[in-house]
Formats: C-alpha cells, structure tokens, sequence
C-alpha cells in the first residue's frame, strides 16, 4: 500500500476507535441516571460518579503522549483499548457506590486514546493538511451522541446492566480492526535517546498555559455538558431518558462531527481567528442559557403585571446547538495551534493541553452538582461555564490581539516616515 494509502487507512481506523473510545468514556452520562435512582445519590453525588472516568483518562494524556512519540501509535493505542474490555464488563455487575467509581477510573482511560491518536495522524499528513486530518479524527468525540442514542435504547429495552456489556463487546472488536488496519513508521518516532526530561522542557513555554485554558473550555465544558445534559432535560423539562437523550444529542453530535470542519477553517483563516470568534459566540450562547426560570412581576397604574422570562426546551436546544458548534471548532483550532508551533513535539504538548482539558471535563461536574445543591438553580452550570470564557476572551485579546495591533502599529508608522 502507498504511503497515502497507509495514511486514509489510519485516520479512519483511528477515527472509528476514539469514536468508540469516546463512547464509553460518557457512557456515564446516560446510565448515571438510572444509578442515581437506585442508590439514591445527590446532584454533587452524580458530578462525581460521572466524573470519575474523566479524571483517570485526563491524568494518562500526559504519560499516553510521551510514549505515542517514543513507541508510536499503533502499539500505544492497542494496549489502551484492550485493558478498558474487562473493567467495561465488570460494570454491570457492580452494586456500590465506591465499586462505579473504581471501575470508572479503569474504563476512563479510554479517555486518554484523544493523545495518542493526535500525534499519530498527524504524523502522516503533510503540514498545510494536519489540522483538517486532527479534526476528522476529533470527530471522534462523536462518540458522545453516539453514546446517546445507543445506550437509552439499551436501557429501555434491556436495562441499564445491558450498556456495559454491549459495549466491552463492541470495544474488544475495535481492538482487532484497529490492529489489522494500522501502520507503524519508525521514522516517526523520537529518537530513544531523548529523555522524558528533555520532551517535558516545551512545558515551561507560557503559550502552553494559554492553550490549556482555551482547552479546559472548549474541551472540557463538552465533555462536562455531554454528560450532565441528559439529566438537566429530564429535571428541567420533565422528559424521560429517551428524548432528553435525544435532545442532548444536538448538543453532542456537530460537538463531535463538525471539528474536522473546524480544522478546515483553522487551515485556512488560522487558528488565532478561529479561537477568537468561537469564544465570542460562546459567550453569547452561555450568557443567554445562564438564566434562570423566572417569575417577574411589577407595579403598575392599572395594577401588578406578571411576567415570566425563560428558555423554552426548543430555544435551550437551539443556543445548546450552537454551543456545540463553537465548541466543536474551537477544539480543532486549539490543536492547530500545536501543530503549528510544536511540530516536533506534537505528543508531549498535545498530552499536556488534553490533560487540562479533560482536568476541567472532571472538575465541571462536580462544580455543576455542587452549585446546584447549594443554590438550587440548575442554569448555575451555565453560569459557571460564562465565566470560564471570559478569562478566554481576555487571555486572548491581550496575548495576541494587542501585539497584532502593536505591530500594525508600527508598521504604518514605518511606512509612513518612508
């Protein structure tokens, strides 16, 4: 087979295992609910059972991507996959609170697949076209939808004890796909002389901070969203599992899908653009879903007037929609970044910025659950989430936008005295 050959076979192989990857990872987002049920577990109870997967798969990014650049891909995403079988399996036989919560440490390091198969593809396709190959491959974080429509129709059909099984079958048959149809190139690989030291060295750049807060966001609130959604329709708008699963697939599917479209645009208008307008949008969107159900009423000559001021379910899916949509290419223009500046080193800083994104798909959560019970305002999450963008927004304009102006600057001033 001809090296482009080889390169198609391995973006789609690799694309259909994060996909897969992916799923399991938020498999807790649909099957948390009837587990909060029986155990009877609170709102920060639930943050943290669906949490746990995004812990372990974000703390192995690091390590995950290190050794994608010293032993490649192929045998790194391997070995990934077939140590999740087993735990995945174990899930539907699990009775306590703290059993969920130690297998999902095992199963979310499926998580970790995200940095192993970035720089591996990337590898394979020329510069001007690694940031439109890592967006196919992102799309992968469709596996959240497809976690959406797969496991509600388990559960209503089989029970929740069915989702487990059926996917430790599905994972282990990823395993032999991806084995038999990837490839190995030992030219990409960093020499063994290179100590881990001397990889983790690009971590003292500050743009690297930059970059993982961009992701904590984009990233990270997907992730955090994806799986807190399903039970935000159900208490919010009374819907069961089915169609709020649904629903919460509008958010999911273009968060996952569109990122190759994402990095198609990060191509072409750069990643400095592409950012910059997706946190904007985003704003918008997060501030608009920020507010409460409220009941308003004034004073007037003729009497008091009642108001009520809230998103209907259609308008929460709408702006949920788009949020998606930004998201989704923000992730892709975050990694094109990377690609752009870190040619070299694309498995350690990628595994670096996954960690903080994933850190944040951890952490939103619990803080989603924590805010509610302490409030009792489930919009807190969205909340929350605004404020997070706006450290985006400011990061931004004043790392990059005021130097561009400062240049422009002087640019005209230099032409202008010739």
């Amino acid at each position: 087979m001809t090296k482009k050959g080889q390169a198609l076979s391995i973006l789609m192989v690799s694309t259909l295992a994060f996909t897969v990857c992916f799923m399991v990872w938020m498999m807790f987002g649909v099957i948390g609910i009837p587990i909060k049920k029986t155990l009877g577990l609170s709102a920060t109870e639930f943050g943290l059972l669906t949490a746990m997967p995004v812990l372990s798969g974000s703390l192995i990014r690091v390590p995950l991507g290190i050794w994608t650049d010293r032993y490649g891909g192929r045998i790194v995403m391997t070995v990934l996959m077939a140590v999740t079988v087993p735990a995945i399996w174990l899930m539907a036989y699990a009775t306590q609170f703290w059993h969920y919560l130690v297998i999902g440490l095992v199963l979310g390091l499926a998580g970790g697949s995200f940095s192993v198969g970035t720089p591996y593809v990337a590898r394979w396709f020329p510069k001007n076209q690694q940031g439109f190959a890592m967006g196919i491959y992102g799309a992968g974080n469709s596996g959240a939808a497809v976690n959406k429509f797969l496991a509600p129709a388990l559960v209503v059909a089989f029970g929740w004890t069915m989702v487990p099984l059926v996917y430790a079958a599905i994972m282990a048959a990823t395993v032999v796909l991806f084995w038999f149809f990837s490839y190995s190139d030992p030219a990409h690989l960093v020499t063994q002389n290179t100590s881990f030291r001397e990889q983790l060295k690009v971590l003292k750049d500050p743009k690297v901070l930059k970059y993982c807060q961009f992701y904590s966001i984009v990233f990270g609130g997907y992730v955090a969203l994806a799986l807190w959604m399903v039970q935000y329709y159900v208490g919010e708008f009374g819907l069961d599992i089915r169609t709020a699963a649904l629903l919460a697939a509008c958010f999911s599917l273009p968060g996952g899908v569109l990122r190759a479209v994402g990095g198609w645009m990060s191509d072409k208008w750069g990643a400095h653009s592409v950012t910059w307008w997706v946190m904007w949008v985003s704003w918008i969107c997060l501030f608009l879903l920020s507010y409460p159900q409220t009941d308003l009423t004034i004073m007037t000559t003729s009497g008091p007037v009642s108001f009520h001021i809230g998103l209907n379910v259609y308008l929460f899916t709408i702006l949920l929609f788009l949020l998606g949509i930004c998201f989704a290419f923000g992730k892709a223009s975050v990694f094109k970044y990377i690609s752009d500046e870190y040619p070299h080193n694309i498995g350690t800083v990628s595994g670096v910025v996954g960690l903080a994104g994933g850190l944040g798909g951890f952490v939103l959560p619990i803080m989603f659950g924590g805010l509610m019970d302490l409030t009792g305002i489930r919009s807190s999450a969205f909340m929350l989430m605004y404020g997070v963008v706006w450290v985006s927004l400011i990061w931004i304009y004043w790392t990059e936008n005021r130097h561009q102006e400062s240049a422009d600057h002087k640019a005209a001033a230099a032409g202008a005295h010739n």
